[in-house]
């Protein structure tokens, strides 16, 4: 199963990407766990995840949150904003398992 995390400023605006997504791996099969938080709640849930994408309000926040997660393994990427803005939940989808097969190929060296 992958477990793919989304950050946002409050958690609310990603919901709807969510949910393309989920229909995205239905249609091809993928068991997959995909959550929605705010920024606030990063430090408490990201080790939970193989991955966590952020929205473009949290962007600016890229570096001090990939530091964070560095430590193990959990990869930390912007979605792509037009991606985002036109809900192209297919497109993360494929994003976040390019990212989890990176960092799971890393890890294997």
């Amino acid at each position: 199963m992958y477990r793919i995390m989304l950050c946002c400023s409050a958690g609310m605006s990603t919901s709807m990407l969510v949910r393309k997504m989920e229909e995205a791996a239905a249609q091809r099969a993928l068991e997959v766990e995909i959550k929605a938080f705010g920024v606030a709640e990063f430090d408490e849930q990201f080790s939970r995840y193989q991955v966590v994408l952020l929205g473009p309000q949290v962007k600016y926040m890229l570096k001090s949150l990939a530091d964070k997660a560095a430590g193990q393994n959990v990869p930390v990427q912007p979605i792509d904003m037009m991606d985002y803005g036109m809900q192209r939940g297919d497109k993360v989808l494929d994003f976040a398992l390019s990212l989890i097969t990176t960092a799971n190929e890393k890890a294997a060296l």
